[in-house]
């Protein structure tokens, strides 16, 4: 479950942005859209949160960030010494150019609430901290400063945190993050929080998920049974899924593609699978119609992929991030989607979405309450800010927010202008 995200100095965010899913003190919608986490000194949180902004105002690189941060952690101690850490910080000022970028998530995990973040630039973490509230107050678990003088670190003393601290503490290299590298070498209880980022936090970029996950769930008849429903309940007249699948391999691979090309990418992807999936509809006639999944229509196949990882999440109470989830869906697709997560009884396990959209027949207070609601635009400087509806103090039940949104009473809109005609701005610009 995710409390707050927070990024500062990366790509277009110069500023810290803070993402909060803590649920304000409206009683709208309460009981839908919002619940209780069983963790000690942890307040109501929201089951989502959208992101409304122009295009280029930041939305993407606000959840390319945390896309980033799950990278890192899982991924910082199989690097090599030497690679590059996979940041890029803020270059339209000469201050932030050469810092660090910086991440951190509040987020509860097997009860307990924990706040991790680190700094960092391409060359070296300069950051790490780790507090842990396992009875309501906190622990400072982990601390890691970058000593320019010395050219190494310097640690916190955190009795908390049990382990061969000292082992590693000297395996932890500059490029990697002090977590990564502790629970590869067997850290128990650090490893709820790796957990967290491997497993809870699920991210996509706006094309979404590859039919591959929801593929390999139809292989299964009872997962199978789900996604049919899944797609019956969103008005896809689809009335079975046929699933055949076999080991990647060389053939599966250009002929004109190099060997050592070749070589390299079945190294990598040793177990997995390439499928073909067929749809079966019924005709007019009542006879059984299978089609190949590539003549489904773009909103079928994307729909489609999406049903996987959207039952998966619900299922386990994960964190789903996905960047323009109206892209190739219907409003009322959209609309579909974001309910289930509105649900007590498809949403048990309390997992949490969290998307940018332009869908604005959304933008309602009957879908939303106020809190869950966000806005992105780039301030004169052309740096990324992030800011709630709750800042405009928006009328409880009354005001129409897509109305007001398209009005631009919230801001966050694109400043459009006219095509110049001879060297003359044409008169119907507008903002």
């Amino acid at each position: 479950m995710l409390v707050e995200f927070s990024v500062g100095n990366w790509r277009s965010v110069k500023e810290t942005q803070t993402l909060s899913l803590v649920m304000s003190k409206g009683d709208e919608l309460a009981e839908a859209n919002g619940f209780i986490p069983s963790a000690p000194a942890t307040t109501g949180l929201l089951r989502s949160a959208a992101i409304y902004g122009a295009n280029a105002a930041g939305k993407s690189n606000l959840l390319r960030a945390m896309s980033t941060m799950k990278r890192m952690v899982t991924d910082s101690a199989k690097e090599q010494r030497g690679d590059s850490v996979p940041v890029v910080p803020f270059k339209l000022d000469n201050a932030t150019e050469g810092a660090p970028s910086e991440f951190e998530a509040i987020f509860v995990a097997d009860g307990v609430r924990y706040q991790y973040g680190f700094s960092t630039t391409a060359e070296r973490i300069h950051e790490e901290w780790l507090f842990a509230y396992p009875n309501g107050r906190a622990q400072q678990w982990l601390g890691r400063t970058w000593n320019a003088e010395n050219e190494d670190y310097d640690w916190e003393k955190c009795k908390p945190l049990t382990g061969q601290k000292q082992l590693w503490q000297s395996s932890t290299r500059q490029n990697a993050l002090f977590l990564s590298t502790a629970v590869q070498l067997n850290s128990k209880q650090l490893q709820p929080v790796y957990d967290w980022f491997k497993k809870t936090l699920r991210t996509a970029t706006s094309a979404g998920w590859s039919p591959a996950f929801t593929a390999s769930l139809c292989k299964d008849a009872e997962q199978r049974v789900k996604v049919l429903e899944f797609l019956k309940a969103a008005d896809l007249d689809i009335q079975d899924i046929v699933v055949e699948s076999e080991k990647f391999s060389v053939k599966h691979l250009p002929d004109e593609m190099p060997d050592e090309l070749k070589s390299s990418l079945l190294a990598k992807m040793p177990n997995n699978e390439v499928f073909d999936i067929k749809t079966v509809h019924l005709s007019p006639q009542g006879r059984l119609v299978s089609f190949a999944f590539e003549d489904e229509s773009d909103g079928t196949q994307k729909f489609f992929a999406f049903a996987g990882p959207w039952l998966d999440a619900l299922s386990n109470g994960y964190v789903l991030v996905i960047d323009e989830l109206h892209d190739n869906l219907h409003p009322k697709m959209v609309q579909f989607l974001v309910q289930l997560f509105h649900n007590n009884e498809t949403n048990s396990k309390n997992a949490q979405l969290i998307f940018t959209t332009h869908e604005t027949s959304i933008l309602s207070q009957e879908v939303f309450r106020r809190d869950q609601i966000w806005f992105c635009e780039k301030d004169d400087g052309q740096s990324t800010r992030l800011f709630p509806l709750t800042d405009f103090s928006p009328r409880k039940g009354r005001e129409n927010l897509e109305a007001n949104y398209l009005a631009g009473r919230y801001g966050a809109l694109p400043y459009l202008r006219g095509l110049k005609e001879n060297g003359t701005e044409a008169k119907d610009g507008n903002r």
